[in-house]
């Protein structure tokens, strides 16, 4: 009997009309220690000639800002909810 792959979900998706950034945690294991990172995709969804939703990883000058505003945001979540990445950046609350 085959194993079964776990379905993966992503952690956080995020909009901006079109264009969305999907954020994933994966693992990976080397030397006996096992790693978490995450990784961003970048859609963008329109409907087909026969007004069915597809999703394209291509892009338009148009959607550019779109693209830097979810790129921006999903930077910040990953920051903020402590990734490995976010070592060297602190915030501090000023009362």
């Amino acid at each position: 009997m085959k194993e079964q792959k776990e379905k993966v979900l992503p952690e956080k998706k995020i909009r901006a009309g079109a264009i969305s950034a999907t954020i994933w945690k994966n693992r990976s294991e080397a030397n006996g220690k096992i790693t978490e990172y995450r990784t961003i995709s970048i859609d963008r969804n329109y409907k087909d000639k026969s007004g069915n939703w597809q999703s394209t990883h291509s892009l338009r000058v148009n959607d550019i800002p779109k693209v830097q505003l979810v790129l921006s945001k999903a930077y910040e979540y990953i920051v903020m909810n402590g990734s490995d990445d976010s070592e060297d950046i602190e915030v501090e609350n000023v009362e």
